[in-house]
């Protein structure tokens, strides 16, 4: 089956869920996205799960995570 990630077309077996969608396309990505610095949604911008199996035609965006440094608040900012 074909999905998107990043609007680059990947394909996979059927019932790959979204972490092994990411491993095929750019394990890199796949770790950051583990890790928690980079949020992964769908086509409308909703926060997907690691483990949410895809389905033919899914669109993936993977999205770089601001961090603050520990001594930083919002008043800082």
């Amino acid at each position: 089956m074909r999905v998107f990630i990043n609007a680059a077309p990947v394909d996979l077996p059927p019932g790959t869920n979204v972490r092994g969608a990411l491993l095929v396309h750019d394990p890199a990505l796949a770790d950051r996205a583990a890790a928690g610095t980079a949020l992964v949604t769908d086509a409308r911008g909703i926060e997907v799960s690691l483990d949410a199996p895809l389905a033919a035609g899914s669109i993936l965006r993977v999205l770089g995570r601001a961090r603050r440094g520990p001594q930083e608040t919002d008043a800082d900012a």
